[in-house]
């Protein structure tokens, strides 16, 4: 078709496909202009106003090259695609049958017409056209797309693990299937919040643009940041053993504490937190390490999070750094460390997703 295209419509389509829409409207508007007749400038127009979200627009010019020529299926799809984006989901999911009627074997009909039969609820059909898209174009990764999104609603894990092997097969840095990799491996049983940040750190190093791997990253760092409280409660904890806070059973030990003990007490604390906290955090890739700092700069439970942990950290040293004389102070920093962590630690699991 395109060999019979307008010099004009040939310039807008090398500008469509730079993702460069208004000016491709521009020259399709002139060509139209000059022929309100021509079907590929028309439908090429279509296109470029569906990518530029005038779904309205999209849908009277696919209907305008219909009505010229009605046996072209890519004008039917463009015109269920512009239904589907005005909210018009059985229209849209026609339009695609109309597409698929006049030819076939136009696999982003089956692929988006899978997709649409999910939100009407017709997922074993919905399998079917996911299918079918993968035996038209198995070299397509939007059509094993589809697939894993109608073979997952359909619980066929066998096929969605075929669909991201396939996506990553045909491009290795394809978005989606870097994405599902990476939730695979992180949600994966064993896995630590530092090592699934560590996934999807490099998982981003990949695709970069890829909102869900950002999203993601930032909830294992958080998880990360969650866990540092349990690093100060054990500080907090070990900090009135060595002082004896809290005397049980026999004689209470003679305060104030030796100096020794208590420099051995504040060594293992230090341990607490050279292993579990700086030692894994150095470890981490860079792309992680940064995502911590911008977390904390970002969200404000993050800071919250790691407010806790230092405040109940400081409870813990005052208590063992000071030679308390009377167990009333120190008894205070130990509830003043524990208390605010204990009100939220179990509510705020999911503040950052």
């Amino acid at each position: 078709m395109s060999s019979t295209a307008s010099p004009l419509t040939e310039q807008a389509r090398l500008l469509y496909h730079a993702n460069r829409y208004e000016q491709a409207m521009e020259l399709l508007a002139r060509q139209v202009a000059s022929a309100p007749d021509d079907p590929e400038a028309l439908l090429l127009l279509a296109r470029c106003q569906q990518f530029s979200k005038r779904h309205q627009e999209a849908l009277r010019t696919a209907e305008a090259v219909i009505s010229l020529t009605p046996e072209r299926s890519d004008a039917h799809y463009v015109r269920a695609c512009a239904l589907r984006s005005s909210g018009d989901l059985a229209a849209a999911e026609a339009g695609m049958r109309d597409a698929l009627r006049v030819n076939p074997d136009h696999w982003p009909a089956h692929a988006d017409r899978g997709e649409m039969l999910i939100n009407l609820g017709r997922v074993e059909e919905a399998l079917q056209e996911g299918l079918e898209a993968v035996r038209i174009a198995p070299d397509e990764t939007k059509a094993w797309h589809a697939l894993w999104k109608t073979a997952a609603f359909n619980r066929r894990q066998d096929l969605c693990d075929e669909a991201r092997r396939q996506m990553l097969r045909i491009d290795p840095a394809d978005g989606f299937g870097v994405l599902l990799t990476a939730e695979k491996t992180a949600a994966a049983p064993g896995t630590s919040a530092a090592q699934a940040a560590t996934t999807y750190a490099d998982a981003l190093s990949v695709v970069p643009d890829q909102p869900g791997l950002r999203s993601h990253l930032d909830g294992a760092v958080y998880r990360m940041l969650r866990g540092t409280r349990w690093l100060a409660l054990l500080c907090l904890l070990m900090a009135a053993v060595t002082a004896d806070v809290f005397p049980t059973g026999g004689e209470a030990k003679e305060l104030p504490v030796p100096w020794g003990t208590r420099l051995w007490a504040l060594c293992l604390m230090a341990a607490v937190w050279g292993f579990g906290a700086w030692r894994r955090y150095r470890k981490m890739r860079t792309g992680a390490r940064l995502t911590v700092r911008s977390l904390v700069r970002r969200e404000f439970w993050a800071r919250v999070v790691l407010g806790q942990a230092a405040w109940a950290t400081l409870c813990a040293l005052l208590i063992v750094v000071v030679p308390w004389t009377e167990r009333g102070v120190p008894q205070w920093l130990f509830w003043l460390g524990l208390v605010p962590n204990l009100l939220s630690i179990t509510h705020d699991r999911n503040k950052v997703l």
